[in-house]
């Protein structure tokens, strides 16, 4: 969901830095840039505790409110391989972990899965 004037829907955020950070990380380790695109479009919890642990701790949620993010979106039908949000296409462990981001259902404006 690109904003007008820009490419991307984190463009200009420190979340969002992070997370193009992330993509970068993950395309200089794979010969395919598109994790969709890929033959394996599994990822290891290796993977993702490496990315977790770059994630500075003033902008990570506290402990019971990850857990109540990872739990809504595990029972969410829009949950891909265990790991991928099929809204935004974000890993849903990184993107439950951070303090400034939302869950990216479309009904989440009208009916919010997480808490705030």
């Amino acid at each position: 969901m690109a904003r007008e004037g820009g490419s991307g829907y984190h463009e200009g955020t420190t979340h969002g830095h992070f997370l193009g950070k992330v993509v970068n990380f993950m395309s200089a380790n794979r010969a395919e840039a598109c994790k969709g695109c890929t033959s394996s479009v599994q990822v290891t919890d290796a993977q993702i505790e490496r990315l977790l642990s770059r994630i500075k701790p003033e902008d990570r949620i506290d402990d019971d409110r990850y857990k109540m993010r990872l739990e809504a979106c595990a029972s969410c039908e829009s949950l891909a391989y265990g790991t991928t949000c099929m809204h935004c296409g974000c890993l849903v462990r990184l993107r439950a972990s951070l303090k400034a981001e939302r869950c990216p259902h479309p009904l989440s404006q009208v009916r919010p899965k997480w808490p705030a």
